[in-house]
């Protein structure tokens, strides 16, 4: 018998997902909080529930990919959440990036309904989604995750076991922290080399015969010099990762002094933003607005 599998969370990352599990036979149903966003998906088969709980009763695998911890929250705890269907046996797989104490917390909530938790944030962007190739940062029990890797196999190209329920979450958030640190110091870089007059794509064609390429800035660096910001991954989801991690810095009592800077910049350029979603390649905004603000005139003296 073919595993019924439930997704909750039918944005940037959510739905192309979903499309790959149907693809790859599964039968699946679906929840979101905006419907009119499934259309696409049911289309292609999956099934529509009218709640999580719903979503959860109707499956053996849960997958939940939603925005940050509060969205969580309300999605597992809240009136007719994953928590009160989720069925003795099976499995919640969880997605979203969020706290390590939150998704110890989940797993033990699931413990006691007799159902198994992975945390299992991922990497590889809206791309990654679209083609199957994401890569999950997984937490917890070897053997659950033995049980769900034809789900995982169906979205993603490869998944690394890192240790108890919250371990997936940790790294997930340490490689954000060097992604955002990345972007930032490139945008900083572009700016620099342009106020003194270098058109900012030599930088990046040094960049790519030199030890400081990185992937990350070969795929962001045509975006900033295109102003190009389509949201791969949005830039007020990287904003809240690193709150999340300087959250758990804290209560580890390390200092983070490069990310706690990034977080700056980032919620700067986040104040930028006018409309919708923006990638987080945006950050570039920041110096952008600096150097307009530099070449206004000052303002005249008050009295003057």
């Amino acid at each position: 018998m073919q595993t019924a599998v439930g997704l909750i969370g039918l944005g940037l990352m959510g739905k192309p997902m979903a499309l790959n599990l149907l693809r790859a036979g599964f039968v699946v149903t679906v929840w979101n909080r905006t419907r009119t966003r499934a259309d696409e998906v049911l289309r292609a088969g999956a099934q529509w529930a009218e709640s999580p709980r719903e979503v959860a009763a109707e499956s053996d695998v849960v997958v939940t990919i939603v925005s940050d911890p509060p969205a969580l929250e309300q999605v597992l705890w809240g009136e007719r959440g994953v928590l009160a269907g989720l069925r003795p046996g099976s499995v919640l797989v969880d997605s979203s990036t969020v706290s390590p104490a939150l998704a110890r917390r989940a797993a033990e909530a699931c413990a006691s309904r007799g159902a198994d938790f992975l945390d299992a944030p991922v990497t590889g962007g809206t791309w990654g989604a679209e083609k199957g190739e994401l890569v999950f940062m997984v937490g917890g029990q070897a053997e659950v995750l033995q049980r769900v890797e034809s789900v995982l196999a169906a979205m993603g190209r490869r998944w690394f076991l890192l240790g108890p329920h919250g371990a997936g979450q940790t790294v997930k958030l340490a490689m954000n922290a060097i992604l955002a640190l990345q972007v930032q110091a490139l945008a900083e870089a572009l700016a620099l080399v342009a106020a003194a007059g270098i058109p900012a794509e030599r930088l990046l064609e040094v960049l790519a015969s030199s030890m400081a390429r990185a992937p990350v800035l070969d795929i962001k660096g045509p975006l900033m010099l295109q102003r190009n910001f389509a949201p791969s991954f949005p830039l007020r989801l990287m904003h809240k990762d690193l709150s999340l991690a300087l959250e758990l810095a804290g209560q580890l009592g390390l200092p983070l002094p490069a990310t706690a800077a990034a977080r700056e910049t980032y919620s700067a350029a986040k104040g930028l933003v006018r409309g919708g979603d923006v990638d987080y390649c945006a950050v570039v905004r920041f110096w952008e607005n600096a150097a307009a603000a530099a070449e206004r005139p000052p303002e005249p003296a008050r009295g003057a």
